[in-house]
């Protein structure tokens, strides 16, 4: 449950920043470059947060597994 917590809790706030930040620069209505999707701006912005989120979890996750103690490693080869 921990390794949880270190995964997506700094995802979140990640997550949280990136979309203030792609949101201010860039209106999801006018994404129209990726295909005829007819989306509110409400469901971009839910999407966009979602999609940041787990890119910020792919990450943090991949730095748990990064850190694992030799003796962890060994033990599973």
């Amino acid at each position: 449950m921990k390794k949880l917590i270190w995964v997506f809790w700094p995802s979140f706030i990640a997550a949280g920043v990136g979309t203030v930040v792609l949101f201010t620069l860039l209106d999801p209505v006018d994404l129209r470059f990726v295909g005829p999707l007819e989306l509110t701006r409400d469901a971009g912005y839910t999407i966009g947060f979602f999609f940041l989120w787990s890119v910020g979890a792919g990450s943090s996750a991949f730095t748990c597994w990064l850190q694992r103690r030799a003796d962890e490693v060994n033990r599973e080869a």
